[in-house]
């Protein structure tokens, strides 16, 4: 697997945010991430925010409620006892909840607006102020205060955010509340938690595949962030193929020039009862990979051109689960990453 294509040093950052488009597996490598950074004794929080109950099922554990729940411990790293992975799920509606009874010991009062249908007419009419309780309940769990005793106080924070397309306006969010809010208790909160996504304690990774949708999106992604003083941070590139073929081989699948009396008599030897059309089916599926290992350099060339630091996941056989994941983890840690 690829090394990382410069020395970064993530050490510094408290809060991690994973974006990408859709179908790039930006969920698989937030928790691997996180199940990274869970090392040397270190707590980790994984939040999502999409609704999805992501987290749920790629940990095999039951629909996370508005809560801080334990679902993993991290990798063992030299030795040294693994960190925790939390978990939590949040939606606007709990939020909204907790901060009026955080800020304004509206607890019961709060509930009954709950019940009457405000907090869901007002998240849905202002959408700004739906993403300044999501983004506030992250802020508050990067730097958490007395007002919400017995919590946990955690060494890294993974978020696990919406798509890239919308990435920049759900963390852009005093410029979003410009028309809605320009005073009052809701713009102070938005402004508070700028101070944290512009300072060098957040990043913002995005996760691609070496296809020319994502690739093009993931640098429109980083040119719209870096515009709105939102810090960059790795480009990810997942579900990478296997290079395991040498490039002559590679360059005779794409000519069809393989030699097909060899690739029988190969196979013979390995005991395969070479069935008329198998050769030719073989060399098929060859030229195929070589026209798509093609394409996919191609890109990778663009990746490299976007002057961000870039780690390389692999496409795993079995698909993604728990293990899938812990692997996944290793590798990133072993690239300087987690």
């Amino acid at each position: 697997m690829a090394a990382p294509t410069s020395d970064a040093d993530w050490s510094r950052v408290r809060l991690h945010v994973v974006t990408g488009k859709g179908g790039t597996g930006k969920s698989t490598v937030a928790a691997s991430l996180a199940l990274g950074l869970a090392s040397q004794g270190q707590q980790v929080l994984l939040c999502e925010v999409e609704g999805r109950q992501g987290i749920a099922r790629m940990f095999d554990v039951d629909p996370l409620p508005y809560a801080e729940r334990r679902i993993a411990t991290g990798l063992r790293h030299n030795g040294t006892p693994p960190g925790v992975v939390h978990a939590l799920h949040i939606d606007p509606e709990s939020a909204l909840l907790e901060y009026l009874s955080m800020y304004y010991k509206l607890g019961r009062a709060g509930r009954a607006l709950d019940r009457f249908g405000v907090i869901e007419f007002a998240t849905t009419i202002a959408p700004g102020v739906r993403d300044v309780l999501l983004t506030g309940k992250v802020f508050e769990a990067v730097r958490r205060n007395s007002r919400n005793k017995g919590a946990i106080s955690y060494d890294a924070v993974v978020l696990d955010a919406p798509p890239t397309g919308r990435i920049t306006r759900f963390l852009n969010v005093n410029d979003e509340l410009a028309g809605l809010a320009k005073v009052g208790p809701i713009r102070s909160q938005a402004d508070t938690v700028m101070t944290l996504f512009r300072s060098p304690r957040t990043v913002v990774h995005l996760v691609t595949v070496l296809e020319e949708m994502p690739v093009q999106e993931t640098a429109d992604g980083i040119a719209e962030l870096t515009r709105a003083g939102l810090p960059v941070g790795a480009v990810i590139v997942n579900l990478v193929r296997p290079r395991d073929i040498s490039p002559a081989d590679l360059e005779a699948a794409r000519d069809g020039t393989l030699d097909a009396s060899r690739v029988a008599t190969d196979l013979e030897e390995a005991g395969v009862d070479v069935a008329d059309g198998l050769v030719d089916g073989l060399l098929a599926e060859a030229h195929d990979h070589a026209e798509r290992r093609a394409l996919e350099d191609a890109q990778r060339a663009v990746v490299a051109q976007l002057g961000r630091p870039t780690y390389e996941l692999p496409r795993l056989a079995g698909g993604v689960d728990l293990g899938g994941l812990y692997e996944l983890a290793a590798d990133l840690k072993k690239q300087g990453l987690a």
